[in-house]
């Protein structure tokens, strides 16, 4: 059984809801503790001779950070910028020490590295962005502006990374569920006090389209109460492209349009994928989810297969990476997937400025 559904059969008694909570105060005040520490100077944070702009979030998983970074690296680049990204590499196989580097040209497997860098690199291919793995973010930000030039680093779901100083923390919060229930893990889902807000220098709202213009002010007025005076930016994620990957070929978002459709996801919130889908055109006809960063098993793939009556199978780039090696003998058909970009609805000249800033001004 996952950590997830245990937690839910846990929530539905008095009892586990208890056990939980108690849980919740002792990981609560050991989170206070290190933020107390690192305040007073008894944890030691790193400086880099960069730049460093942080992207994460409050709560565990479905605020969308990927394509946020790779707005803030498109954006940042397209002005001048040389920039990089700096990633933990979550289920990476590579040594905990050791610096995995992606860039143009450099073939890395997704599991010395980890699913998200290598999905970032993927998307960034061709724009001479390093991205840089390793779960001491300070080491490898030194070897990007050493062997790089890199004069920003952009620090992917670093939030809660208070050993390395940022310059800038953009905070994303998920418009359908902002505050992971006002409850600290694992009650809840915030990783920290909503306090903690109060070190944001932008808050980004995602998936500002999935709710009403009520709940969307409502929102706002609770980010102004936590953070008074802080820029936010709504946001929506929108569908991009289709890939097929098995020749590669770059599809309109047309070509699935009025057609049945099989999805298949691990990630934090399947039912936005599942939504994009169906907003196409896409008929879901039937839907496989996975935990978060679950990694396939051919075993697993055979199983959809013979379940999917040879419709198309949609999955996202974030799934495709952890298939296994030999899933084209596993799945007959057409792959596709779904390519996601972050639109920004409004505040989109607040976030230019912003990062604009924090780089200098925009260079030729």
């Amino acid at each position: 059984m996952t950590w997830s559904k245990r937690r839910e059969r846990l929530r539905r008694s008095a009892g586990g809801r208890a056990l939980l909570g108690a849980a919740s105060l002792a990981y609560g005040a050991g989170v206070l503790a290190r933020r107390g520490m690192y305040a007073a100077g008894v944890l030691p944070r790193r400086r880099l001779k960069a730049k460093v702009v942080c992207i994460g979030n409050l709560t565990v998983g479905g605020t969308g950070k990927t394509p946020a970074v790779l707005l803030a690296a498109e954006t940042l680049r397209k002005r001048g910028h040389e920039v990089a990204i700096l990633s933990r590499g979550y289920g990476r196989r590579a040594l905990k020490s050791e610096v995995s580097v992606l860039l143009d040209g450099r073939h890395v497997d997704w599991r010395e590295c980890g699913d998200e860098p290598w999905m970032i690199h993927q998307a960034l291919n061709g724009q001479g962005i390093p991205v840089l793995v390793c779960p001491d973010r300070a080491k490898a930000g030194e070897l990007a502006v050493e062997m790089y030039g890199s004069r920003l680093l952009i620090l992917d779901d670093g939030f809660q990374h208070l050993r390395l100083h940022r310059d800038l923390d953009i905070v994303l919060v998920n418009a359908r569920d902002p505050f992971g229930g006002r409850r600290l893990l694992p009650l809840g889902d915030l990783r920290e006090p909503l306090s903690a807000l109060r070190r944001a220098g932008m808050v980004v709202i995602t998936h500002a389209d999935r709710v009403t213009g009520v709940e969307l002010a409502r929102l706002r007025a609770d980010i102004e109460a936590l953070h008074p005076g802080v820029p936010v930016v709504e946001s929506a994620h929108k569908a991009d492209h289709l890939l097929n990957v098995k020749t590669e070929a770059k599809l309109p978002l047309s070509h699935l349009k009025g057609k049945p459709a099989v999805a298949l996801s691990g990630i934090g919130d399947p039912l936005s994928f599942e939504t994009q889908l169906e907003a196409l055109g896409v008929t879901v006809a039937q839907s496989w989810r996975y935990p978060d960063h679950h990694p396939y098993t051919s075993r697993e793939l055979k199983s959809i297969e013979d379940l999917r009556g040879g419709l198309p199978l949609v999955t996202t780039h974030k799934d495709f990476v952890r298939l296994p090696e030999d899933w084209r003998e596993s799945l007959g058909g057409e792959v596709f997937v779904l390519g996601i970009k972050l639109e920004l609805l409004k505040g989109r000249n607040a976030w230019i400025d912003m990062l604009d800033e924090l780089a200098g001004g925009k260079r030729k």
